[in-house]
């Protein structure tokens, strides 16, 4: 997750990547300024690092609305982004810690162009709507941290799967949506856990699951994601940074055994990346590293959601 340790090995590696003059430019296409001003949206789409500097070949056209989602715990508010005409299969993206926002907006657009219909979360909803944060480097000052607090603990394992199950149920219910086809889901540092949980919710409808540089994954809890893949039906990928695994690297192992063990197709691997690589507004994104994980989600759910 992206806790202390986490962005102290980030700081590091920029520093003995960038020792004088800090993440370059070509580094970081859209810095957080110009990012802040462009706002959601086309103009973003067409220049944000993690969407490539033109279109995606075949990108479809796409609308979105502000949605607001009744859940067993209350109303959550979420960005709901689809292509302009037919049916497609959903897929519920799951923020990392710095919650809903500009960013992933973008990074829903993009996917929604794919040809998916989907939803983006705001899983802080029990404490306020979003935005919660502008960037993810705002949760790095003390103010941030401190705001951040309460509406972690506020998010429960239990509360987590509940919300997925409104969340399918919702999208069910969408005219964009093909209820013929499986649902997916995404998510990002302490969305990657969720991405599982969700799989766990409706089993019968989600059919793929992708983490990418997901948090806490493997624990001794008896609701370990690892140990709940055997009750889904989901094929899944996780993509893990170098440096979660340099500090836990049996996680891979214990992700490969379970899924092994529970005869749900999984590709576990680790990227040459460091932990929030995936994520477009993060100091330490990774261009290459990310498209490539952007690759492996569209072929999972290529076939996972057919």
């Amino acid at each position: 997750m992206c806790d202390e340790l986490t962005e102290s090995d980030n700081e590091r590696f920029l520093a003995q990547v960038y020792p004088a003059q800090g993440h370059p430019a070509q580094g970081y296409p859209v810095d957080r300024r110009r990012f802040a001003a462009l706002g959601a949206g086309a103009a973003v789409l067409a220049v944000a690092p993690g969407c490539v500097a033109a279109p995606d070949a075949g990108a479809l056209p796409t609308a979105s609305r502000a949605v607001t989602i009744t859940t067993p715990d209350g109303k959550a508010d979420a960005f709901f982004v689809y292509p302009k005409s037919g049916r497609h299969a959903a897929v519920i993206l799951w923020p990392d810690i710095a919650g809903l926002r500009d960013a992933y907006r973008t990074m829903g657009t993009r996917l929604a162009s794919a040809g998916y219909a989907v939803l983006v979360v705001n899983q802080y909803y029990r404490s306020a709507p979003a935005p919660i944060m502008t960037s993810l480097s705002e949760w790095r000052t003390p103010a941030g941290q401190e705001k951040l607090k309460p509406m972690i603990a506020a998010i429960t394992p239990a509360g987590t799967t509940s919300d997925a199950g409104a969340f399918v149920a919702w999208l069910d219910g969408q005219a964009e949506v093909d209820t013929k086809r499986k649902i997916g889901s995404a998510g990002y540092c302490m969305g990657g856990p969720f991405t599982v949980r969700t799989a766990v919710a409706s089993p019968a409808r989600v059919g793929a699951a992708a983490s990418f540089h997901g948090a806490n994954l493997v624990n001794e809890t008896p609701d370990s994601p690892h140990k709940l893949l055997a009750s889904t039906q989901a094929s899944y990928l996780f993509a893990i940074a170098q440096n979660d695994d340099e500090r836990a690297p049996g996680d891979k192992d214990a992700l490969r055994a379970a899924a092994k063990a529970a005869g749900r197709a999984a590709e576990v691997e680790v990227y040459p990346a460091q932990h929030g690589w995936c994520t477009i507004d993060a100091p330490i994104y990774d261009q290459a590293q990310a498209e490539k994980a952007w690759g492996r989600m569209l072929a999972l759910f290529k076939t996972a959601l057919a």
